[in-house]
């Protein structure tokens, strides 16, 4: 019995209903006895992994599953102008460790115009050897051009895990290639590890509003590919005296990809940059309202710091999404992170708790945030905070 996917031997087929059970599509069911399957199939394998007699496969799958020839850990340095962005060398720590746990080598793929140094730099972060691409066409970031070169790399070397920042290129970039490569991708993720039964990839990411974690595998396809969230990882100490490879690859690029032109790039003037803020000032649900956040902002901005807020706020409409902390908003690593009536419910915890130092503001003394928190003053932020700004202007 086949779907045009998944094909079931009903002579092997015993009936255990297994499959049905580990089905998360709906698409199987029993008859007579026997597994039947329906247009809901995806592929996604989870029901041979089940099938205690082998009477489950998907032989058009079938010379994509645990290719030998797929090795390696990959990582994507995101650059603009021959200066990489941030996340790519906290993913290189993250792939040094991955490589390490699967005794494979690091590469880092360096796509631009003019980025040899780059190249070394990535090897100072931990590549064994680096992939470096140089082209004209490559000098601003197009979707479609940075993806026709990385594809054609990952035809030729067949790597097993590709990380991407979950940056709006790496995004974009990696939902690209993963497409066109028939492969798994998992999106912002907050946690990587080599599960030691197989060697696969679990990538844990939040899921349902942040209320849960999910950890995700890609069983059948390669290369693994997952997106990392900055600031969830911390940046390696960089040997700027280790040796490397640097290896110069020549890509064709399709007349289809060299439709579009891309002039320049216009930061939004606008945006909270949370990411980069070194110190961040956040409400949450204790404000009581919107003019909550004013005494805040009076203190953020003496300190040089930046707002944040807790979901609970942004939910009440007492301040904009883009100034949310946590696993369903933004995830910050501030030298100093301030939580002003903030009770720290795990979602948040999530998206700060790897601040250097944490300062938090609340009149319930049993609050979780304090467990967190290196200072907790026990109060009300409407009178904590104001007299902690005028003790600081007071010493500035």
């Amino acid at each position: 019995m086949s779907s045009g996917i998944l094909i079931i031997d009903k002579d092997l087929c015993i009936g255990c209903a297994a499959c049905v059970a580990a089905c998360p599509f709906g698409a199987l069911a029993m008859e007579q006895g026997v597994a039947t399957v329906d247009e809901r199939c995806t592929a996604c394998s989870a029901c041979l992994e089940v099938c205690p007699v082998e009477a489950l496969s998907l032989p058009t799958r079938q010379a994509d599953l645990q290719p030998p020839e797929a090795r390696g850990v990959w990582v994507w340095v995101e650059q603009a102008g021959g200066v990489a962005h941030g996340i790519s060398w906290e993913m290189m720590g993250q792939g040094r460790r991955l490589a390490d746990g699967l005794q494979v080598p690091l590469t880092a793929c360096v796509l631009g115009e003019r980025v040899r140094d780059l190249a070394m730099e990535a090897i100072a972060f931990g590549a064994e050897r680096v992939l470096l691409v140089e082209h004209p066409e490559l000098a601003r970031f197009r979707t479609e051009t940075y993806a026709a070169a990385l594809e054609q790399l990952i035809e030729q070397e067949r790597p097993e895990i590709l990380l991407l920042g979950a940056s709006s290129r790496g995004r974009d970039l990696a939902g690209s290639v993963a497409t066109s490569l028939h492969t798994g991708l998992t999106a912002d993720c907050t946690g990587l590890e080599i599960d030691p039964a197989n060697g696969r990839l679990l990538q844990t990411r939040p899921a349902y509003g942040g209320n849960i974690m999910a950890t995700i595998s890609t069983p059948v396809h390669r290369p693994q590919m997952a997106t990392v969230r900055h600031r969830v990882f911390a940046v390696p100490q960089p040997d700027y005296g280790r040796r490397g490879e640097i290896v110069p690859r020549e890509v064709t690029l399709p007349p289809a990809s060299l439709l579009s032109t891309v002039l320049s790039f216009v930061p939004a003037s606008d945006e909270v940059n949370l990411a980069e803020a070194r110190i961040i000032v956040s409400g949450g649900a204790g404000l009581g309202g919107p003019d909550g956040f004013a005494p805040l902002r009076e203190l953020a901005d003496l300190l040089g710091g930046a707002i944040g807020a807790s979901r609970a706020a942004v939910d009440s409409g007492w301040i904009p999404y883009a100034h949310q902390v946590g696993q369903t908003g933004r995830t910050v690593r501030p030298e100093l992170y301030i939580a002003c009536g903030i009770s720290g419910a795990i979602q948040h915890r999530a998206g700060m708790s790897t601040s250097r130092t944490i300062v938090a503001i609340n009149t319930d003394p049993h609050a979780p945030i304090f467990g967190l928190a290196t200072y907790g003053i026990v109060g009300d932020c409407q009178q904590v905070v104001p007299a902690l700004t005028r003790a600081l202007r007071a010493r500035l």
